[in-house]
């Protein structure tokens, strides 16, 4: 029979709880999912979900321009989403995902 690896104990003696993680599109890093923004693909069209919470599908991505930059140069935000994006469709956007950076 195997056993399941333990989770560090804190200092209370409880396990602590895990952090869902995602990998950013971009870079290709898996980070906690708070600390990357997710794009949706949703009924109201393709836009930066910042709370995370919009119905549809989503990839996310490190708020950092250089990855927004190489996801869109790759095709991965396009991938990622199951959607055809135009360059119009990419360059508004970028602009709507770098706002939310700031």
């Amino acid at each position: 029979m195997r056993t399941r690896p333990s989770r560090p104990v804190p200092g209370n003696g409880k396990p602590s709880a895990r952090k869902p993680e995602r990998t950013c599109i971009g870079c290709r890093v898996r980070r906690p999912k708070d600390e990357l923004l997710r794009v949706v693909r949703g009924p109201s069209g393709v836009h930066p979900d910042p709370r995370g919470k919009a119905p549809g599908r989503g990839a996310y991505v490190h708020r950092d321009p250089r990855c927004v930059r190489e996801a869109i140069r790759r095709g991965a935000l396009a991938r990622a989403l199951r959607v055809d994006l135009s360059p119009d469709d990419l360059a508004t956007l970028r602009g709507e995902i770098e706002r939310e950076m700031e």
